[in-house]
């Protein structure tokens, strides 16, 4: 079994569906390739890199996945099709910009992947995803989440990086108790 860790979010809404109940399609539709599967609470971020557009909800979920079953390029492309699924069109949008919802692998066990041959599918694919811990919307739901994890989490390494960046007004919006309720 792989311990993996994926960040999730959103900020727009699409087909009648709000940014939250993205989210929770997103949890519903990834939950089943993962043998454990916990998600944190939802939080409010700003926008980075592109600030002129909607505040994000962000959240990560993490567990383990049978790598006989599911293999980093297989998670992939199963997250693609699900961000489809849920209405985003890589192919149409701003990078870094609005969304319907973006999930990143962002931990893959101890494993670090890098895939930079540009013929490769997965090219894009970087794991431990190389802005991490820059990322305070990341850090801090994965952190939320690191005590259900602890031999799998170095939550001293992520609250390091956090202190050195700080919170970047990130907000929890709603409890992971709550996330699931009203549904």
């Amino acid at each position: 079994m792989t311990f993996v860790v994926l960040g999730l979010g959103s900020n727009r809404s699409w087909n009648n569906k709000s940014s939250l109940e993205l989210l929770r399609n997103s949890c519903r539709l990834l939950e089943p390739y993962f043998s454990v599967f916990v998600h944190s609470s939802v939080y409010s971020t700003k926008p980075m890199y592109v600030t002129d557009q909607d505040d994000f909800l962000n959240m990560a979920v993490a567990g383990f996945v049978d790598e006989k079953v599911v293999t980093p390029s297989s998670l992939l492309d199963k997250i693609h099709a699900i961000e489809a699924e849920l209405g985003r069109n890589r192919a149409a949008e701003i990078r870094n910009g609005p969304r319907s919802i973006d999930i990143d692998i962002e931990l893959w066990g101890n494993e670090k992947i890098s895939f930079e041959d540009a013929k490769n599918p997965m090219r894009n694919l970087e794991i431990p995803h190389p802005r991490l811990k820059e990322r305070a919307f990341v850090l801090i739901p994965m952190l939320e989440i690191s005590g259900e994890f602890a031999d799998f989490i170095n939550g001293d390494v992520f609250a390091d990086a956090l202190s050195k960046i700080g919170t970047g007004g990130v907000e929890k919006k709603l409890g992971k108790e709550d996330f699931f309720n009203g549904c």
